[in-house]
């Protein structure tokens, strides 16, 4: 169940906060880390790499991949929104606790309850 709520985040996040542009503060923040000329682009590419994450995550294919690649993706991303453009993040700096709190949830699945890898 877990899994599927990992992969939800990704898919709600990329299809509809991105491609979609339900939430334009992302294509804001992308702006203002890139540059306003690619800044849509860019964020679309971005939410369509997020639900092909959201895919690869219920595919249970190479799990433990997927689990870092993860980790390292929300971890550059948010450093980066952190040092970057932290006064367009929904809550501030604090968003760096929630992308924290993400990672636990995603190493917690994978590498403590997911016991078929082991």
């Amino acid at each position: 169940m877990l899994t599927y709520l990992i992969a939800a985040v990704w898919l709600v996040n990329g299809l509809f906060c991105k491609v979609l542009n339900l939430v334009p503060r992302h294509q804001q923040i992308v702006a203002g880390i890139m540059g306003i000329e690619y800044a849509s682009i860019v964020t679309k590419l971005i939410g369509v790499s997020e639900v092909f994450f959201a895919i690869w995550i219920v595919s249970k294919i190479h799990t433990r991949l997927s689990a870092i690649t993860q980790i390292i993706i929300i971890t550059a991303m948010n450093t980066l929104e952190f040092i970057l453009v932290s006064d367009l993040l929904l809550w501030g700096k604090w968003n760096a606790l929630f992308a924290f709190i993400f990672i636990l949830i995603i190493y917690w699945n994978e590498f403590v309850l997911n016991t078929r890898n082991q």
